[in-house]
């Protein structure tokens, strides 16, 4: 069971991690080439209207003023409004918007690694040197090796143009289907529209339709990112399990006439775990910012490609407020690693 005091000694420790990213993020911003109230103006506007927005959003104070206004800002949760993308509207609304399509991808593609990594990486420990150790490194090595430039267009190939088995591109057939947004995430939501309707009229396999196509347009995305996850999270696992089968302990179960299943399940597995959720929450935290490429090559509209083109076209309050974002939630991310840590061995709240 995990403390109070340990989770609460967590929290507090996110609140300097926070802090920092803030103050990098404005101090790099604020030392990047460009204007912003040029960016705002246009680059024909006059030098005396550039001077007017940059009155008129104090970016002509002292350099310590605007940074504590950023910071009181933050700390309302008001990101303030984009220059450029959707002029005028709120960052937060933007970011609502975006986020969760790149969550939803991130989970999806990790859970496939989980799901493909640990027993793989578990067989493979099992059977050192075998020709199934032997084929599961393989594999595991040329999924870290393959970008994913080449993989996405890879899989779309196989798996649509070759067998027409799955859609290519977008969250849902658009054109079959109208979606209420509810949480943001098209799957969720489907799915949640599926069972009203079934409540309402009664069950129908059409209410479900919707819900098909949504994951039918995820599983090439999600796989994807899976198969990039499953090839560290296997080859974490296997060293993992290595070890952990030399140890004593192991050995003092066997001896007593265990069954080796029995052994890894029960004795080896809890503890080989302990590693492999640090590479499971980094990946998780790195998939968060880090599926542009993804969300390019199946035309999803995620946070990542939102962070590129706001880059792209100087939108300083959209770049502030995404990586802000990333940075909240990398830590929430550890946090739920922390506490995962605690429950597979208690001996860490001490």
């Amino acid at each position: 069971m995990v403390s109070v005091r340990f989770i609460a000694k967590r929290l507090l420790l996110l609140v300097p991690v926070l802090f920092g990213v803030a103050t990098v993020v404005f101090a790099i911003l604020q030392l990047s080439p460009g204007n912003p109230a040029r960016v705002i103006a246009g680059q024909r506007a006059s030098q005396a209207f550039v001077n007017q927005v940059e009155q008129q959003l104090g970016l002509d104070d002292p350099i310590w003023v605007q940074y504590g206004r950023f910071l009181a800002d933050v700390a309302q949760f008001d990101l303030g409004q984009s220059y450029t993308i959707q002029r005028n509207t709120p960052v937060t609304t933007i970011l609502a918007n975006k986020l969760p399509v790149t969550i939803e991808l991130a989970f999806y593609g990790q859970l496939i690694g989980i799901l493909l990594g640990i027993p793989l990486g578990i067989i493979s420990a099992v059977n050192q040197d075998t020709i199934t150790d032997h084929l599961t490194r393989v594999g595991a090595l040329s999924g870290i090796s393959i970008p994913i430039f080449w993989s996405g267009p890879l899989v779309i190939l196989v798996f649509s143009q070759v067998l027409g088995w799955l859609p290519t591109s977008g969250r849902i057939d658009s054109q079959a289907f109208s979606i209420e947004p509810i949480t943001g995430l098209i799957t969720v939501d489907t799915f949640i529209q599926g069972v009203q309707q079934t409540v309402t009229t009664g069950f129908d396999p059409a209410n479900f339709a919707p819900f098909f196509s949504a994951v039918d347009h995820m599983i090439l995305p999600a796989l994807t990112i899976g198969i990039y996850s499953m090839a560290l999270i296997s080859r974490m696992m296997r060293s993992s399990m290595l070890e952990v089968i030399r140890q004593d302990y192991m050995r003092t179960a066997r001896a007593k006439g265990q069954g080796a299943k029995i052994t890894i399940m029960k004795h080896g597995l809890r503890n080989a775990l302990i590693p492999v959720i640090t590479v499971i929450g980094i990946q998780f935290g790195s998939l968060l910012g880090g599926a542009v490429l993804t969300e390019t090559v199946f035309g999803i509209g995620g946070i990542g490609t939102l962070l590129v083109q706001a880059i792209e076209v100087g939108d300083y309050p959209v770049v502030q407020g995404t990586v802000l974002v990333f940075a909240f939630l990398f830590t929430l991310v550890n946090l739920g690693v922390d506490i995962t840590y605690s429950v597979l061995d208690p001996r860490i709240q001490q």
